[in-house]
C-alpha cells in the first residue's frame, strides 16, 4: 500500500480528490451529512452499503490543512471502502471484530501514508437494517450523540485517534437504535468553535446537545443543517479556524 500512495501523499502539487459520497438508501432509516463553510482542514465523511443489510459510515478528522491532507484523505477513503466491503460482506460475521479490524487497517494505513504525524479522530459505524443496531468505534472523536425518547446518550471514545501508534486498537460496542431515535455526529470544528479562550472542552458540546434536544427537524439532512446553523448563529467565526461537519442517522421505522 505504501508504494501505491506514497508519491501522491507527499507531492504538494498533486490534485487528489475524494470520491463523492452518495448516501445509500436504507430500509427504515436515513443518513445524511452537511458541511458548512470552506474546506480548510481534514474533515471527511463517507457511507457505503457493504452487505444487503449493512451500511457502513464514518466521520474522520485528519489533523492538518487541506492542502497537506488531501492525499491522506483519499487513501483513507479507499481503505474505508475496500476493507469495509471485505470485512462486513458476510452474513455470519462478528461485527465487533470486523469493526476493530477496520480500525486497525485505517490506523496503520494512515501511519504508512503520512510523511508526518497526522492524528485522526474518527467515528465509524455499521448500521444493521434488520436488527436496528449500530456497531461503532470512536477513535478519540467527539462523542456520538444518540437521542431517544428519554434523552440524549453520549457514545464516548473507545480508543485513541488513528495515526498515532501502530498497535493501537479500539473497542467496538453495539447499541440499539429504536424507532424515532437519531444518532448525531459532529466534527471537532463544531464543538470547539468560538471556544479558544475557554478551558472547558465540553462547553460547545453541551450547546450542541441543547440544539439537538430542541430540534424538530424531520429528516437527517435538515437536522444536520439545523445544528450547524444554530452553532454558526451562536458562535460565528470569521475567518473559520476549522471545518464544520454534521452527520445524522435517523431511524424512521
Amino acid at each position: 500500500m505504501r508504494s501505491l500512495f506514497r508519491s501522491r501523499v507527499d507531492e504538494p502539487s498533486a490534485v487528489i480528490e475524494l470520491v463523492p459520497t452518495t448516501f445509500p438508501k436504507i430500509t427504515g432509516a436515513e443518513i445524511a451529512a452537511v458541511f458548512t463553510g470552506k474546506r480548510i482542514a481534514g474533515d471527511f465523511y463517507d457511507a457505503v452499503r457493504v452487505s444487503p443489510q449493512r451500511v457502513l459510515f464514518g466521520l474522520l478528522d485528519v489533523a492538518g490543512r487541506r492542502e497537506e491532507t488531501r492525499g491522506i484523505l483519499r487513501a483513507a477513503q479507499e481503505i474505508f471502502r475496500n476493507s469495509g466491503a471485505e470485512l462486513f460482506a458476510g452474513t455470519d460475521i462478528n461485527e465487533s471484530d470486523a469493526m476493530t479490524e477496520l480500525g486497525v487497517r485505517l490506523n496503520r494505513g494512515l501511519l504508512e501514508l503520512s510523511a508526518a504525524v497526522h492524528p485522526c479522530p474518527a467515528f465509524l459505524g455499521c448500521y444493521h437494517e434488520e436488527f436496528g443496531t449500530l456497531c461503532y468505534t470512536n477513535a478519540g472523536h467527539t462523542p456520538g450523540l444518540l437521542r431517544h425518547p428519554t434523552g440524549i446518550a453520549e457514545l464516548p471514545s473507545t480508543g485513541l485517534p488513528f495515526g498515532l501508534f501502530s498497535h493501537a486498537t479500539c473497542d467496538a460496542p453495539t447499541v440499539g437504535i429504536e424507532k424515532g431515535a437519531v444518532l448525531l455526529l459532529v466534527s471537532r470544528g463544531v464543538v470547539e468553535c468560538g471556544n479558544s479562550d475557554n478551558s472547558d472542552d465540553d462547553f460547545c458540546l453541551q450547546d450542541v446537545k441543547r440544539f439537538f434536544q430542541n430540534s424538530t427537524s424531520a429528516t437527517a439532512q435538515s437536522l444536520c443543517a439545523t445544528i450547524l446553523g444554530s452553532v454558526e448563529k451562536a458562535r460565528p467565526e470569521d475567518p473559520p479556524r476549522d471545518d464544520r461537519t454534521a452527520l445524522a442517522l435517523l431511524r424512521t421505522a
